[in-house]
């Protein structure tokens, strides 16, 4: 999830598109093959494989046709960019990958009503071995690749390719066990292939639906990004971290940290700056920056705050504390004359937020009678 140069954009494209044209090539000729021994020797087992074998060369020119799509430039529309389109591309990929499954279960099943025996001879033998070490290499670069330059059309594709070779596998034991027993299970090796083949898709439809209904990113990301931040001299506090991802290489988000309420605006307007500059040189992510003003010079105060802090995190369900703020006795322009207000990060399994919320109010006003207590309630977005 970060931004990348123009440079590397064209990169990644050409590098992706290299590797789908490999997996065309690849998979049209297995597609070939095997298509003329399933027909020659009367094998559903094999011809399923070889229907298989041509949905991925399909899916390969999705994920081209994908990647030319999510680069073009932004425009009134979608001034974010088209990045999702390539998340897009592996649904289509993924769905493609299901409906095959479903037709090849239905081919399987009335092979199974209606069963005939196989012909295999020994260039059907050694085309299938030839494609299970072929689809086994072609699988491991071609995932590598997606992961290398986070396509997750190209690792859908990769991991399907492993899943061939497994379907090959089968086809090459049932294939066995005719030559040697007479026994045909070649239905039921095609029911089980069709089987595999759609929970791969499943599988592989999971990780871009998940993308484009808004996943919450990598973890190990967003906590260095917040060290990063927290360690600009100035900065006391990181929280509240929200990434937005527009595609595999484009990403916007907002933070808040705390800062010293003696800093003047013009030292805030430059804090701010330097923490955008950091994080987009070090993360290529254009951040927004919020504040928190912390009250600073004496013990009491950081007491206070410890005291508060301890109270909060000491209920179940809250997991985060910060953005303290109270305020002086004689600042007659706030709401009251005496108030204090925070945030808590709060854990997704909290169901009664009104009653926590309670809770949360009555502590502090233990703490500090009289005041008026403002509670907001923050998600835990990134970690």
């Amino acid at each position: 999830m970060n931004n990348v140069t123009e440079e590397e954009k064209n990169l990644r494209s050409k590098q992706i598109t290299k590797t789908s044209i490999i997996g065309i090539v690849t998979n049209v000729f297995l597609s070939g093959f095997k298509a003329i021994v399933g027909l020659l020797s009367g094998s559903i087992a094999i011809i399923l494989d070889a229907v298989n074998n041509l949905t991925d060369a399909l899916s390969s020119v999705i994920t081209i046709l994908g990647v030319k799509l999510a680069h073009k430039k932004p425009d009134a529309k979608h001034p974010f960019g088209h990045g999702r389109v390539e998340y897009f591309s592996a649904i289509v990929i993924s769905l493609i990958v299901l409906v095959t499954g479903a037709t090849s279960l239905v081919e399987s099943i009335k092979k199974i009503s209606t069963p005939t025996l196989p012909e295999y001879g020994a260039p059907a033998l050694i085309i299938i071995c030839v494609a299970i070490v072929t689809k086994i290499m072609l699988g491991r670069f071609v995932k590598h690749q997606g992961e290398k330059y986070h396509s997750d059309a190209l690792v859908a594709s990769g991991a399907d390719a492993m899943f061939d070779a497994i379907i090959s596998v089968s086809t090459l034991i049932g294939a066995l066990i005719t030559l040697i027993w007479g026994v045909s299970i070649d239905g039921w090796l095609g029911a089980i292939i069709a089987i595999v083949i759609i929970k791969a898709g499943a599988d592989m439809l999971a990780a871009p639906l998940s993308q484009m209904i808004g996943a919450r990113p990598d973890s190990e990301i967003t906590q260095e990004l917040k060290k990063t931040v927290r360690e600009i001299p100035g900065v006391m506090g990181a929280y509240d971290l929200i990434l937005h991802n527009y595609g595999p290489d484009n990403a916007i988000g907002s933070i808040h940290v705390e800062i010293s309420d003696k800093l003047s605006a013009r030292e805030i307007h430059k804090l701010s700056k330097t923490i955008q500059k950091v994080v987009y040189d070090k993360f290529s992510v254009f951040i927004t920056v919020g504040i928190y003003a912390v009250h600073e010079g004496d013990d009491e105060a950081a007491q206070l705050r410890q005291r508060i802090k301890e109270a909060m995190l000491a209920h179940e369900g809250v997991i985060g504390f910060h953005g303290l703020y109270v305020s002086d006795y004689q600042d007659t322009t706030e709401i009251t004359d005496k108030y204090v207000s925070f945030d808590v990060v709060i854990n997704f399994s909290v169901g009664d937020k009104d009653a926590l919320h309670t809770a949360l109010e009555q502590e502090v006003l233990s703490i500090l009678p009289g005041y008026g207590v403002h509670i907001n309630f923050d998600t835990d977005y990134s970690d």
